[in-house]
């Protein structure tokens, strides 16, 4: 019979024994003494990281206790799941259940995001505010006896220690944590700060005659029970705001999971429709959308039309149209009309699922600016306390008496103040907003560097197709009836959008297709199939005069050949989009130069550019050849970006200082970029660069405030002021701007969530 054991004393408090014990389910490291979960199972003790690792353990304990079994969980990473917790600001942290992080303390948050994440209250959230106010009752007391001046030692003790031992618990537990794993941080100088007070305190109320002289102030110990309280409920207090503010950065992805209906109406086969839980609808079903409704997944219209608002996922406020063969996305509203679709994609594989994975991913990666706060952060700690040893030296032999106690209370100031929390939440905080930005305006960011290589690409190369042009290619031009036929029959097999323009093109002519056997398509060339006996090739070998004609007027050209004989030329043109150029210009007034990569004719390619004013063209490039010339631009010293739609342009979006795929695009495109448009404009690359822009900014106003907070504090908590001006700064004041710089820093990065991303 297992019994899961508390602590008697107070109901924060846990027991400990031996340490550095692993989680038998998670392999966590985890001190008894840390523990605030343990069980027995056949006369052992057993401790876990989290409630949800002991509940694992009590429905199974056998599974975790095979010696195999236990190595390889204390030494895999788990893999990613919907109980997976990890750090904001230490990713390779994972674990399953929620729990702390062992080398910051900082409590974890689950990987993926979920309608279910926050929904049900915050464990805890809730656990330090109810601590926090159970500490502002307590504490009240004893500095109203501050301000009155009345020195009460033992009232003072009654009423610190439930504070202090209680409230306060979880930041020893953290500190003690930080020894254990070698990982200093901000809770090991809140718990040394804090505990010195304490236990001096404690010392001085109970056996004050063991204390040196130095100590005493007209013959009395001093007590400093009411900063080591007042410490713990602003800590506590910080640590309130930061939960709540980290819940807030993930309320964009929440507002997108919450777009999905509860239910669809599933059409059947006999025409009766009806309503079904989300979860049963699977790919191939048909559903209908009423007016004002929320389209339920993704899929393509088959009957009816009407106009869809996109805005929460593209970022654009005006309706799409919507009719027979138009895609239908997840979360989007319908208009007046109703219509009739097919479901393609269903439950983690719609839109908004990607989408919110992507972003989850993303806030969770490091920028290289970073690493400048990692490096730091690696010294700081023990060098605060290496400062906070010689402040203490330094006023036990040259400060006033009485000098002991000056020294305690500076080297605790000193230790409070120099807390790295803001320094540690600068980058992760603005990465977490300017993301969550990002994807309720249609601009996915797949990881921090992309974000931060954005502010510095000074080359954009773009493909032509789908990127600068609709990729929607029309049927222009078809020397006869007969030859169009046996091409489409061809073409019919292919993915090309050149090969569906010619298909769409013999259909609204109402020619019939015929079967085509042993086709053959070679990329970059053209595709060959026999039809009804004839060897039929489509491919962009020329021949005639006609072509030239052809390609002036912006028409891509494509050539028939029948049994190796010329039978004709086919015309096809794909329209430049609306925003293209205003896009451009956007880009060109800030620098970025823009090449355009094609596969098209040089003369068409030249038309396009000259029509929009881009800087250098290459044309007839084979899609191995993309690559290679972003390859080049970079030895010449570029910053390149690639912005692609298809298949083919993967290679040279993996090349790229930063891949960016337009969201109509092919999904190979999206998992290769670092940045995917979701509407599909380059309009979305002005805004992402803005986006870049303004989190790198932010990001940089918090890593000053956090540097110029602890090169200006240090000091003054270490006396520094004391000999030209008789000041000093007490701990309690230490611990309010040690908070006041945290909250600080979090209200900064915040700011980017209405951050403005339309304008020029």
């Amino acid at each position: 019979m297992m019994e899961v054991v508390s602590n008697p004393l107070f109901p924060f408090l846990q027991k400990s024994s031996d340490l550095g014990v692993l989680d038998p389910v998670c392999g966590m490291t985890v001190g008894p003494h840390k523990a605030a979960w343990f069980t027995e199972f056949a006369g052992d003790k057993y401790y876990f990281c989290s409630q949800g690792c002991l509940l694992k353990f009590e429905a199974d304990p056998s599974k975790y206790l095979q010696p195999a079994q236990a190595a390889e969980s204390a030494s895999m990473p788990t893999a990613a799941g919907s109980n997976d917790y990890t750090c904001p600001m230490h990713p390779e942290i994972r674990q399953s259940g929620p729990g702390d992080c062992p080398k910051c303390g900082m409590a974890l948050e689950p990987v993926e995001v979920s309608l279910s994440t926050g929904a049900e209250p915050n464990a805890e959230l809730s656990s330090m505010t109810r601590r926090f106010w159970f500490s502002v009752i307590l504490t009240a007391p004893i500095f109203l006896l501050m301000l009155l001046g009345r020195h009460l030692p033992w009232l003072e003790l009654a009423l610190a220690t439930p504070v202090v031992l209680g409230c306060g618990w979880p930041f020893f537990q953290r500190a003690w944590a930080s020894l254990v794993n070698r990982s200093l941080n901000m809770f090991t100088l809140i718990g040394l700060g804090t505990g010195t007070a304490y236990l001096y305190s404690l010392i001085a109320t109970l056996r004050p005659e063991i204390l040196p002289a130095a100590f005493r102030h007209h013959g009395e110990a001093a007590v400093y029970f009411e900063p080591a309280a007042v410490i713990i409920t602003f800590v506590l207090l910080g640590q309130v705001l930061e939960l709540r503010a980290r819940q807030q950065t993930s309320s964009a992805l929440k507002a997108l999971l919450g777009l999905a209906p509860k239910t669809a109406r599933l059409v059947q086969g006999n025409g009766n429709e009806m309503d079904v839980p989300l979860d049963q609808v699977k790919a191939g079903h048909r559903l209908r959308v009423r007016p004002g409704e929320k389209v339920p997944v993704d899929g393509s219209v088959v009957e009816g039309s009407s106009f869809v608002d996109e805005s929460m996922i593209t970022g654009e406020s005006m309706p799409v149209g919507k009719a027979p063969g138009s895609k239908v996305t997840g979360g989007t509203v319908n208009g007046t009309g109703s219509f009739v679709f097919t479901a393609e994609r269903v439950g983690g594989e719609t839109l908004l699922a990607q989408i919110v994975r992507m972003v989850s991913a993303a806030q969770r990666t490091r920028a290289p600016v970073q690493r400048l706060a990692d490096v730091v952060a690696g010294w700081f700690v023990p060098a605060v306390i290496a400062i906070a040893l010689a402040t203490f030296i330094a006023w036990a032999i040259w400060g006033p008496e009485p000098r002991l106690a000056y020294a305690l209370v500076n080297a605790i100031a000193v230790l409070i103040i120099a807390c790295p929390c803001a320094l540690g939440l600068a980058t992760p905080m603005s990465i977490m907003a300017g993301t969550g930005r990002g994807a309720t305006a249609g601009i996915l960011i797949r990881n921090a560097e992309a974000l931060e290589l954005l502010e510095k690409v000074d080359t954009l190369v773009v493909d032509k197709t789908g990127t600068l042009t609709e990729g929607r290619p029309k049927l222009i031009h078809a020397p006869d009836n007969e030859t169009l036929r046996l091409a489409a029959s061809v073409e019919q097999l292919s993915e090309h959008p050149l090969a569906a323009a010619i298909v769409a093109g013999a259909r609204e002519r109402e020619l019939t297709l015929a079967p085509a056997v042993q086709f053959q398509s070679t990329t970059g060339h053209g595709v060959t199939a026999v039809v009804e006996g004839k060897t039929v090739t489509v491919d962009n070998v020329e021949f005639g005069e006609q072509a030239r004609e052809m390609r002036s007027q912006g028409q891509t050209v494509v050539f028939v050949r029948v049994d190796g004989k010329p039978a004709g030329v086919i015309g096809i043109a794909d329209p430049i989009r609306e925003t293209t150029a205003a896009a451009l210009a956007d880009l060109h007034a800030t620098g970025v130069r823009v090449v355009m990569i094609t596969g098209d004719h040089r003369d068409t390619a030249d038309i396009v550019a000259k029509r929009l004013g881009i800087d250098e063209v290459h044309a007839e490039v084979l899609p191995a050849g993309k690559a290679e010339i972003v390859k080049k631009l970079q030895s010449e010293g570029s910053i390149v970006a690639m912005a692609g739609d298809g298949v083919n342009d993967a290679p040279a979006l993996a090349q790229a200082n930063v891949g960016i795929a337009m969201g109509t695009g092919s999904d190979v495109a999206m998992e290769t970029a670092g940045v995917t448009l979701i509407h599909g404009d380059l309009r979305g690359i002005a805004r992402a660069r803005r986006l870049s822009r303004a989190t790198l900014k932010n990001i940089r106003q918090n890593l000053f405030f956090a540097f110029l907070y602890n090169t200006l504090g240090v000091p003054i908590a270490a006396g520094i002021l004391y000999p030209f001006f008789g000041l000093l700064l007490s701990p309690v004041m230490a611990s309010a701007a040690m908070s006041l710089s945290s909250v600080s820093v979090i209200a900064n990065a915040l700011r980017l969530r209405k951050l403005e991303l339309s304008g020029t």
